[in-house]
């Protein structure tokens, strides 16, 4: 266990009653559909639930982790041995102000790229095809199709439950680079505003268009993954080195690296994420063997892993 995991749900169930879950199955959050429970579990319905939260990481001294969509996480066979949040739909909603859109935290981004089609603003097209929240792809800067999150976010509402409280930071000032930000380690995401530009539904529609028939053309949709695996090194992909190198194909219990899209774990029914961590580390060892390049993973491992070879 974490921390005092007791004393933080004596905690989190004075103010949030019976919202606080307890040993609570991950997998079903999660695009991989596998992994163990969490110690505990909350989704938020106010920043009043946040406070709680933040005073029971804080007293109890628990481990805590923001989950979203769960589309780019691996969740250990094990669970989670603290606090896991997950913010609840009072903080999925969407709103127009001129051709800004803002958009709580829990919003999908696929639905707020409709949202923003609606409007006729385009900016957003990228968003149909990551399956994450708003939150989510803030975090790691989340793109497709030539567009990313830091090119039309304008500012972010965070709520940092290390040290408790909400506040606005201007997207200038949160250091986004390829798949990353530096936005507080321990902030929540909770809405965010975006600049987007006036345009033809017509053509934001056909563009959104392009984007699906592309992820259903080159992705393994209809199997259980994480999205892309592994980062695109600078210049080059991360699929076409993992196909160089004669990884497609490549299994490890119920893992097994996608026919379809090289950059694509799949996973089939007893898989373990003790399965797809050792592909990784196979992949990875793979490419340096055969291209000289060191593929950094962009899916995130929550919870406790053994990181000896089976």
């Amino acid at each position: 266990m974490s921390g005092d995991v007791q004393r933080a749900e004596t905690i989190l169930r004075a103010a949030c009653g019976d919202r606080v879950r307890t040993r609570l199955r991950l997998a079903p959050l999660t695009s991989f559909r596998i992994g163990g429970p969490a110690a505990l579990y909350l989704e938020p319905v106010s920043d009043g639930d946040l406070v709680a939260a933040a005073e029971a990481i804080r007293e109890a001294r628990i481990e805590f982790f923001v989950l979203g969509k769960g589309s780019n996480v691996l969740i250990a066979d094990d669970g989670f041995p603290g606090l896991v949040v997950r913010l609840g739909r009072s903080f999925r909603w969407a709103g127009r102000e001129g051709d800004r859109l803002s958009s709580g935290g829990a919003m999908p981004l696929p639905a707020l790229a409709g949202v923003a089609l609606s409007h006729g603003l385009s900016g957003l097209e990228f968003g149909v095809a990551i399956p994450g929240s708003l939150g989510g792809a803030v975090r790691m800067n989340a793109g497709a199709h030539g567009g990313e999150m830091a090119s039309v976010l304008e500012t972010i509402d965070v709520f940092d439950l290390a040290r408790g409280g909400r506040r606005c930071i201007p997207a200038s000032e949160a250091a986004f680079s390829y798949r990353r930000s530096e936005l507080p380690p321990g902030g929540v995401v909770v809405a965010a505003t975006m600049a987007l530009s006036p345009a033809e539904p017509s053509a934001i529609r056909a563009m959104m268009g392009e984007a699906r028939e592309w992820r259903r053309r080159t992705q393994p949709l209809a199997e259980p993954n994480c999205g892309s695996v592994f980062k695109n090194p600078p210049g080059d992909h991360a699929a076409r080195l993992v196909d160089e190198a004669g990884g497609k194909g490549l299994r490890v219990g119920g893992a097994a690296v996608s026919a379809k899209h090289a950059n694509f774990i799949v996973t089939s029914e007893g898989a373990r994420a003790a399965d797809v961590v050792e592909l990784i580390r196979a992949v990875q060892a793979l490419v340096a063997t055969h291209s000289g390049v060191r593929l950094e993973p962009e899916v995130h491992l929550v919870g406790n892993f053994d990181l000896a070879p089976r």
